[in-house]
């Protein structure tokens, strides 16, 4: 769990850094509106983590389609590190205004961190990345 918490923490840091980003969602961030209250609650901020990219759903599964070695899966806590777009897969059923309410955006990607070196998960998201400023 340390490995997890730790690689979230190193890739949550470094996507905000990253063009193609608009927003990073991890408790273990100081900007996060619950970063306070899970500081006292718990000894890490977990594995999971969600961003929104520049552009909508297409931006988005241009990030995806781009990775190499991430898992488009819905899983979550697994060993090897997992993407997925919530408003097609995991929240699909919701209407449009139960997404909405939820944060369940076109243009989000979810991420369930693995225990992969931090710099592996990181090159090929930015690999993925990289197919949205291409576009």
């Amino acid at each position: 769990m340390e490995r997890h918490c730790a690689n979230a923490q190193g890739l949550a840091e470094w996507l905000l850094k990253q063009d193609a980003v608009t927003a990073v969602n991890y408790a273990g961030l100081e900007h996060h509106p619950g970063h306070t209250l899970a500081a006292t609650q718990q000894s890490g901020f977990g594995g999971v983590l969600s961003f929104t990219v520049r552009g909508g759903r297409e931006a988005a599964w241009a990030c995806i389609n781009g990775v190499r070695w991430l898992s488009l899966t819905a899983n979550l806590g697994d060993a090897k590190t997992t993407i997925v777009h919530p408003a097609t897969t995991t929240h699909g059923r919701l209407s449009d205004q139960e997404r909405e309410a939820a944060g369940i955006t076109e243009n989000l990607i979810r991420i369930s961190v693995g225990l992969e070196s931090l710099k592996d998960i990181q090159d090929d998201l930015k690999r993925g990345l990289s197919c949205i400023l291409a576009g």
